[in-house]
């Protein structure tokens, strides 16, 4: 442990020139907040599981160009506890020093969210800040990373070092702007630098702003806005499976709903490389609809499960499976590929297909462990960043 003086500490406001990956950065009483939707999106969320997630910061982490050996993050995170659930284990802080993970740290206490999935409800309990510390740095200048919790929610209170900090310069990498489920927030993920578009990120040399939304991929006007808003150089969209499991929607309201995302981030993006990326394999729904509900003899146990509570028969009546969603995207992309020559789509069973499943299967029937993130992060990486790839450009790394 560094143990300077407390007048040896050099204090850094928490700007956003400091932060990477949030769209939005909201002043509190204690500091402040990193959002992945703005305000004028927030408005509009009317469900308190998007409101949760997109105030968790996947892919959201300080940035900063420093000679420090010492670096303290005061916060305020908000864990999440399930009723009937085991406890939760506290969110990782990944600090990665010139693209090398060199070390993770974790802050117990804060405010606790209690969830009860049977009634639907959330529950708020105020907690302590506590603080990340990280020591023994190398030596010289350097540029470091610091990723907060992928799945806390996390109040940023004071940045603390030992040399002064300044924003990581433009480094000239391309912004990738991704939205997609909690599978892309990083669900079952083992820390927020290794969820799946965290990983793709690193290994294609872009810039991330993920706005995996846990639940939350569901084609909603807001999103598309936001996005639609927000400057980036690659685009990327993974839909289908919240609208399955939410059983939100039916096939006649799926493709123009799809034709509508997309419409709108052509508006704020009439030429940006945009890939549509349907769903990973996901057993339970292949050819079942939704809703998924938990397996309470399972959540009784310890051990989350999903199951899929819709019947078979009832696509007949246009309800939606992940086979019915991933012929219908093929089909959008390909009817509008014909005018879009920047518009491309990819198969999401080539991240995460059947062979998968049976060496990598899902823990909870939904969400990829952390292997499989690794996996997928590579896979998309090796698939979409390379030579002929969707996100592929001569020259850049």
């Amino acid at each position: 442990m560094n143990d300077l003086p407390l007048n040896d500490w050099i204090t850094t406001p928490l700007s956003p020139a400091l932060l990477r990956g949030a769209l939005e950065l909201e002043t509190t009483a204690r500091g402040v907040l990193p959002h992945r939707l703005p305000a004028r999106a927030r408005a509009q969320v009317a469900d308190g599981q998007l409101a949760m997630a997109e105030s968790q910061p996947s892919g959201v982490r300080l940035a900063f160009r420093t000679r420090a050996t010492a670096v303290e993050l005061d916060t305020l995170p908000t864990k999440r506890e399930y009723v009937g659930a085991p406890p939760r284990p506290d969110g990782v802080y990944d600090l990665v020093v010139d693209g090398r993970l060199f070390g993770q740290a974790r802050v117990t206490g804060g405010n606790t969210l209690v969830v009860d999935m049977t009634a639907g409800t959330f529950e708020s309990r105020t907690g302590a800040p506590g603080t990340v510390r990280f020591t023994d740095l190398p030596e010289g200048l350097k540029d470091v990373e610091l990723w907060l919790p992928h799945d806390e929610t996390t109040e940023l209170l004071a940045l603390r070092t030992d040399a002064p900090v300044v924003p990581v310069p433009d480094r000239g990498r391309r912004v990738w702007l991704h939205h997609g489920s909690s599978i892309s927030h990083g669900s079952n993920a083992a820390s927020p630098s290794t969820t799946w578009p965290a990983l793709a990120a690193s290994l294609g040399g872009v810039e991330l702003v993920n706005l995996g939304l846990g639940g939350g991929a569901l084609l909603d006007p807001f999103t598309a806005r936001a996005m639609r808003d927000t400057p980036a150089d690659l685009i990327s969209v993974k839909i289908g499976i919240n609208l399955v499991n939410a059983d939100l929607m039916r096939l006649r309201a799926f493709t123009p709903a799809v034709h509508g995302f997309l419409d709108t981030l052509r508006e704020g993006h009439p030429t940006t490389p945009l890939l549509v990326v349907s769903p990973i394999l996901c057993p339970i729904h292949e050819d079942t609809p939704g809703p998924s509900v938990p397996d309470f003899c399972d959540l009784a146990a310890g051990r989350l499960r999903f199951r899929a509570a819709g019947d078979p028969a009832e696509r007949a009546a246009g309800k939606l499976t992940l086979n019915v969603v991933r012929e219908e995207l093929a089909r959008i992309v390909a009817q509008r590929a014909a005018d879009d020559p920047h518009l491309h789509h990819l198969d999401g069973r080539d991240l995460y297909g059947e062979a998968d499943a049976e060496e990598l299967p899902l823990p909870d029937a939904l969400h990829p462990d952390a292997a499989a993130h690794r996996r997928m992060g590579e896979r998309f990486a090796g698939s979409v960043f390379a030579e002929g790839g969707a996100f592929f450009t001569a020259g850049k790394a």
